[in-house]
């Protein structure tokens, strides 16, 4: 069966189909690419707008948006502000009741760094978790300067890994399985950045700190509450 177009000789197709091809960056740039999605955190002490990378942390950014979805974050606090480190939020309301959240999940910092995702730098926001590199849900923290200790571990190909190098100490001949599962070299994993609203995470930096509810430091004395998390951008 002749596909193709209505009335069209071989050749015409052939030239039109030349020419479609040699405007299709320029149509591909008229088009653009589709934009980061953003979420806007309003907070007690104004507001912070993140922006988000599926094409980095696919899962870990569908989780965060879920939560924002569910309005999880609705009347949480910044429970762990650290001086020139990061501050923390997204688990506690007002009265240090820890909410409820789905199950953890998987990490993903290796991966989102290995596509060219961003590192722990000043004004990112990445996955809080225990010492259990499985475990993040629902909190995050921002980050407020460079903290490159919190950046995963790229692991060398080989099995052996003929050399490995992690804190200044040079490793050789070490099993691959060994360093994969190593809960040292997991890191946090980056998803986002703020692009609008740095001033108010400095802001809630530099508030006064002490003890709160289960916590014996770290926390503001008047507390720093996410009013809303709104997808402003999809």
């Amino acid at each position: 069966m002749n596909r193709s177009p209505h009335g069209l000789n071989r050749r015409a197709a052939t030239v039109l189909l030349a020419a479609a091809a040699a405007l299709s960056p320029w149509a591909a740039q008229a088009q653009g690419t589709p934009e980061a999605p953003r979420v806007k955190l309003e907070t007690s002490a104004g507001d912070i707008v993140i922006e988000l990378y599926p094409d980095k942390a696919p899962k870990t950014v569908a989780n965060f948006l879920q939560y924002v979805r569910d309005k999880h974050y609705e009347g949480t606090i910044f429970h762990r502000v650290i001086d020139s480190f990061m501050i923390q939020g997204g688990g506690y309301d007002t009265r240090y009741n820890e909410k409820p959240t789905r199950a953890p999940l998987r990490h993903e910092g290796r991966e989102a760094l290995a596509a060219g995702g961003p590192r722990n730098v000043v004004g990112t926001v990445a996955m809080a978790r225990t010492s259990d590199p499985h475990s993040a849900s629902a909190q995050f923290f921002i980050n407020t300067k460079d903290n490159a200790f919190l950046d995963p571990t790229l692991i060398p190909p080989g099995d052996p890994v003929p050399k490995f190098e992690f804190q200044g100490r040079v490793y050789e001949n070490v099993p691959r399985a060994s360093l994969e599962r190593s809960p040292q070299l997991f890191g946090y994993t980056v998803f986002g950045k703020v692009v609008s609203g740095m001033d108010v995470v400095k802001k809630i930096e530099s508030v006064k700190t002490g003890a709160g509810g289960p916590f014996p430091s770290d926390v503001p004395r008047t507390p720093v509450v996410i009013k809303s998390a709104t997808l402003i951008k999809e």
